[in-house]
């Protein structure tokens, strides 16, 4: 038996639109060149660490602009849907496989987002928040607690910095290309799968 341990945001939740919104609200308050919606596109070649670099933003003020980002995506995390096919996919792995979710997401936002869709039960656990590189050691933490042996487990991410946690945590996994980052840039970076499109998706 599998254990297939999925991001959030960008993996499960299509809430790409609702933190541009969010981040450019906050544009003015932290200090940084909001998103440009028309070069959307191109920002999705960029990792995490250049999109920092572009945003102009202060590296310390990234741990409040999180918890902000955090507090603000409560109100809305019950209405961002799914991508297209993901419940399904979900319902196809549950039976044989352990589920489980670790996000920079708050875990209170991800089971508003769950029991919204019917997906509550799905997963055994759902951990979440840290800092931004830091899910590499939330993901390693996760493994320890729960007894998996590495081996069993593939972390599901649509972010270069999902596949980086993976190998920090000494687990395979699988990039998808329907989330915050585009199919080259997650090429580039050499994740053991590269799960294509948005609908039909396959991890076993």
């Amino acid at each position: 038996m599998a254990v297939f341990l999925f991001d959030f945001d960008g993996t499960l939740a299509d809430s790409l639109e609702v933190i541009v919104a969010i981040t450019n609200d906050l544009a003015p308050i932290f200090g940084y060149v909001p998103t440009d919606l028309s070069q959307l596109e191109d920002l999705k070649g960029l990792n995490a660490r250049q999109l920092i670099r572009q945003s102009e933003i202060s590296v310390f003020k990234i741990p409040a602009l999180l918890r902000r980002l955090r507090q603000e995506l409560q109100r809305t995390s019950a209405h961002i849907p799914p991508f297209q096919g993901i419940p399904e996919l979900l319902a196809g792995l549950r039976p044989d496989h352990t589920l489980a979710i670790a996000t920079s997401n708050q875990p209170a936002n991800v089971r508003k987002f769950l029991a919204a869709h019917q997906l509550d039960d799905y997963f055994v656990e759902v951990v979440g928040g840290g800092t931004l590189f830091g899910k590499g050691r939330l993901i390693r933490r996760l493994i320890q607690q729960q007894g998996w042996q590495p081996s069993q487990v593939i972390y599901v991410g649509d972010e270069a910095r999902d596949i980086e946690a993976a190998r920090f945590a000494g687990i395979r996994v699988a990039a998808v290309t329907w989330g915050f980052n585009r199919q080259d840039l997650l090429a580039t970076a050499e994740p053991d799968w590269l799960i294509k499109g948005t609908s039909n998706k396959r991890f076993v």
